[in-house]
């Protein structure tokens, strides 16, 4: 067959154990539309929107926490998935990338569907691959095993991410009428060996000896899977030596009360003289990026002696602007390693424990203000949030749209009984443009119940992300309809301009009524507060239909009651 080196492509993939494909409708993409449709072993789905559908493989991939392929049509399609490269490249998130081409000679001359597809994703891939134009040529069958082998092998090295495959096809692109699909029972698979990345003993007596230098240790957690061993590491570690460990919801060290959660609310609130005496001396770090932007702020600002980052592999950001020392081990291994130190003498041990203690009571002082706060007059989006983040039922994954959804849930933070509740939020970019496609492929590959929290902007943006064939009967959403991007209100620059309400606010009349009707969803309508226990109730019921929980608010009643509690907040200082 002439195309048997490209059919054996999905045989290769099954063989490094990859098997979620997600399809973009095209003729040009033919031949390996062909190859994963037709192998047993793999799990096909189609989409019609190229940019939905990249988010959806990037949610797949993340659940699955396994390389999913994407592949897609010659032109402009591409272009589409880029947005999602992008997130997968920043949230380190493994993806398989296929775009089919025309052959070479073609590119320029006025032919249907091309563009310069080499390399189109630039900087936001790990490896871009061109394939052979020749399928028959024994080195051209060799180069295309070759670059399929390495591709997914380079996806998996950490810190891992997409990587790009353009394969130009001469036509005809379809086997004859009676021709048979066969995958070779020999493919050749070029498997990559790694240690588990860990300190060697040199670098362990240098962590001993620096370590018996500080006596105001701060860990700052940023967003991280949820990994159960190291987030037990990290609370042996904070127990054993008195250190105060910052964290916002989607660092996925949740469930416990010896976490910082709120640091953002009260070090946007506090005195410059009470951030002096939460300085660190020793700052620890892993994780990507951080939600807070007060926290961001204060490190900048009140930078640490010595700044400790912790990650397996890749070259750090430097967030804070004052990294002295990198460690490539995974931070379960290193916090354990720590949690094994001899604790300090007893006088110099209490300076320590006295430095946490600052820490705790700014997180008391603030967990006091968010209870005392609600319930309100009149019901906000915050309150919303809160509701239902108490009565999410435990071993729910929660997803967290950009702006101000994922601001709520951070500001708020999960009840300590929420011990099984993974977090997921696009914070690679942080843009809005797929979050609720992410939460589709999430659901898509795993029968457990998934909560998206959006706002409106967010949900109609990505409305396509419905628009497929597939059921998703475990998906909630909490759509948080202000009737425009209410963070515009939120923050001072634009809000105070007389251009905000429709050139950055942008207002918008829709609600998800009509939507939902359209992709069979259920729709709960939020109209009052007495409503709010029984929807919540009706909201999660496991009884085989996907859901939106629409809330419908005033983006000046929302900025209102957000200013009001840091006021509070702010107060509390004074008593």
């Amino acid at each position: 067959m002439h195309y048997q080196p490209i059919f054996d492509i999905a045989e290769l993939c099954v063989r490094k154990g990859i098997q979620q494909v997600v399809l973009c409708p095209g003729s040009r993409c033919a031949p390996l539309t062909l190859a994963f449709t037709r192998h047993p072993a793999i799990v096909a789905r189609t989409f019609s929107d190229e940019r939905s559908a990249g988010f959806i493989g990037l949610g797949i991939a993340q659940q699955t926490r396994n390389p999913a392929i994407l592949l897609c049509t010659s032109g402009s399609a591409a272009y589409n998935f880029a947005p999602a490269v992008a997130e997968a490249f920043f949230s380190q998130t493994p993806l398989v990338i296929f775009t089919a081409d025309r052959p070479a000679e073609w590119i320029a001359q006025h032919d249907g569907q091309t563009i310069f597809q080499a390399e189109i994703f630039g900087k936001h891939v790990k490896g871009s691959y061109q394939l052979p134009q020749d399928y028959v040529h024994a080195d051209s069958v060799w180069a295309i095993n070759r670059i399929v082998n390495e591709a997914i092998n380079l996806s998996r090295q950490e810190p891992q991410g997409p990587v790009h495959i353009n394969a130009p096809f001469r036509e005809p692109l379809y086997p004859s009428k009676n021709e048979e699909t066969i995958f070779s029972t020999n493919v050749r698979v070029i498997e990559e060996h790694f240690a588990a990345p860990d300190l060697d003993d040199r670098q362990k007596s240098f962590v001993n000896e620096q370590w018996a230098q500080f006596r105001k240790v701060l860990v700052v957690v940023g967003q991280h899977e949820h990994e159960p061993e190291m987030a037990r590491a990290l609370v042996k570690f904070s127990q054993t030596h008195g250190c105060p460990v910052v964290a916002d919801i989607i660092s996925n060290v949740n469930g416990t009360e010896e976490i910082i959660y709120h640091s953002d609310l009260f070090l946007g609130q506090a005195s410059e003289n009470l951030k002096k005496t939460l300085q660190p001396d020793l700052l620890i770090t892993f994780g990507k990026s951080l939600i807070s932007k007060n926290l961001k702020l204060f490190l900048r600002k009140f930078s640490p002696q010595k700044h400790w980052h912790v990650q397996p592999a890749g070259t750090p950001a430097d967030t804070f602007k004052n990294i002295t020392n990198v460690f490539f081990t995974t931070p379960a291994n290193f916090f354990l390693l720590l949690a094994a130190l001899p604790v300090h003498a007893s006088f110099e041990n209490q300076k320590q424990n006295n430095f946490k203690n600052l820490w705790e009571i700014e997180e008391r002082r603030t967990l006091r203000s968010i209870r005392d706060y609600f319930p309100q007059d009149d019901l906000s989006e915050m309150e919303v949030v809160k509701t239902i983040l108490d009565q999410m039922p435990n071993g729910c994954t929660l997803h967290l749209a950009n702006s101000m959804s994922v601001r709520y849930a951070n500001f708020i933070g999960l009840p300590p009984s929420k011990t099984g509740v993974a977090v997921r939020s696009n914070r690679g970019t942080s843009g809005i443009d797929g979050c609720t496609s992410t939460a589709v492929g999430h659901s898509l590959s795993s029968t457990g119940m998934h909560l998206l929290i959006t706002g409106d902007v967010a949900f109609f943006y990505d409305r396509n992300s419905f628009w497929h064939n597939y059921a998703i009967p475990n998906l909630r959403i909490l759509l948080l309809n202000n009737h425009g991007g209410s963070i515009f209100n939120m923050i001072d620059g634009p809000a105070t301009q007389p251009e905000a309400p429709e050139y950055f606010i942008t207002r918008q009349p829709l609600n998800a009524l009509k939507l939902c009707e359209e992709f069979n969803i259920e729709h709960l309508k939020l109209d009052h507060r007495r409503q709010l226990k029984n929807l919540a109730k009706t909201f999660f019921d496991n009884d085989g239909t996907p859901k939106v929980l629409e809330v419908e608010t005033g983006v000046q009643l929302n900025r209102t009651i957000f200013d009001n509690l840091k006021q509070k907040i702010r107060n509390s200082y004074e008593i």
